[in-house]
């Protein structure tokens, strides 16, 4: 039974931002008898990111939604997965990070519709920019980045060792172009480079400015708050915790231990591969291959001849980690042109092997 509502932070930021590596930083700092639930949402149809977080903390409950917005279908999909990690965890926190291609503005509408009030309590919305990208017109003129950047309580410039001084002034000017007062906090989140979020007084400076404080709901304000038939969670969900077990369909495998699915919205395309556990790749090759792509994003986890491989590629940046384990191989790859399916599942062929299991 929840006595209280849950505190709740949104966590935006554009694709290959940094947004899994700050929630990694969060969950590691978290008070040790708190339980805190991470709702993950992807664009693409396979889901990886939460393999990437590898999350070893205690008291964490991780629940990813993999296939495009949270908020589409009237935001069904928010609350549904919204109920389940609640149900499931009972979390002191909960923190939701959406698709970097989603709606947030959406997303904050559905989370203040009334039959949420008395379960969650929206805290500020922190929204991660790389410095670098904020004079890119792929980013300034596309209108969910500029939605995350005016819903936002507080700017994660990201990756800020990588920026000179006119990238970081270029970030100040479009702020004050949009006429945003928002304060703009500078970190390092590149693997390998932990030595500043790795503080303690990083955590509870952010705990006590922004996770803990009521700012974004505020923001929001102007719209009233008002009941919807196709935005309320329909009664039979209401009344049994027990229904909002996974409903998700199985993923059948073909013949030769392989799926694949693709997604496309907005004119971004995506498409994922599972391989069964039987298959494993070669590390070298697999680098090799990955740093010679130039997809908007590639991101894997997968089973390796040196071990289990977390890898995450954005605009040629590539960071490899080592992961505990996987129970099969995935792979994603999002694009602004259409995947050619069947030549890249060749080539991912190409650099594994089929054990005998």
């Amino acid at each position: 039974m929840i006595l209280k509502p849950i505190p709740t932070t949104i966590i935006t930021g554009f694709l290959g931002v940094g947004k899994t590596t700050f929630i990694k930083y969060l969950l590691k700092h978290k008070p040790e008898n708190e339980v805190w639930a991470v709702l993950v949402n992807e664009f693409g149809e396979i889901g990886i990111d939460a393999s990437l977080m590898d999350n070893q903390e205690s008291g964490v409950q991780i629940k990813e939604v993999a296939g495009g917005c949270l908020c589409c279908a009237a935001g069904v999909p928010t609350q549904v997965a919204v109920t389940q990690l609640i149900a499931k965890a009972k979390p002191d926190r909960l923190l939701i990070e959406p698709t970097g291609l989603g709606h947030p503005k959406a997303i904050v509408e559905v989370l203040r519709q009334p039959h949420f009030e008395q379960v969650i309590a929206l805290q500020s919305t922190l929204c991660l920019v790389d410095a670098r990208k904020s004079n890119d017109e792929r980013y300034r003129d596309h209108e969910t980045f500029n939605q995350q950047i005016e819903i936002a309580d507080l700017i994660i410039a990201s990756k800020s060792d990588l920026a000179n001084d006119d990238q970081r002034e270029q970030l100040a000017q479009f702020l004050r172009e949009k006429t945003l007062t928002t304060p703009v906090w500078p970190v390092t989140l590149l693997a390998g480079a932990d030595s500043f979020i790795d503080t303690r007084e990083l955590y509870d400076e952010l705990t006590a400015q922004f996770l803990n404080v009521k700012t974004m709901a505020g923001r929001l304000a102007s719209k009233p708050r008002t009941a919807s038939s196709r935005l309320a969670m329909p009664q039979e969900m209401m009344g049994n915790a027990s229904i909002f077990e996974a409903r998700s369909e199985p993923v059948t495998m073909g013949a030769n231990g392989i799926y694949h699915s693709g997604n496309q919205h907005d004119n971004v395309y995506s498409c994922g591969w599972i391989f069964d556990c039987s298959y494993e790749f070669d590390f070298e090759l697999v680098f090799h291959w990955v740093k010679s792509q130039s997809y908007l994003r590639l991101k894997a986890v997968l089973i390796c001849d040196e071990g289990i491989a977390g890898i995450n590629c954005v605009d040629g940046e590539l960071s490899v980690a080592e992961l505990e384990d996987s129970m099969d191989s995935r792979l994603e790859i999002i694009a602004a042109t259409p995947i050619e399916i069947e030549a890249i599942e060749s080539q991912l062929l190409a650099l594994s092997k089929r054990l005998s299991i």
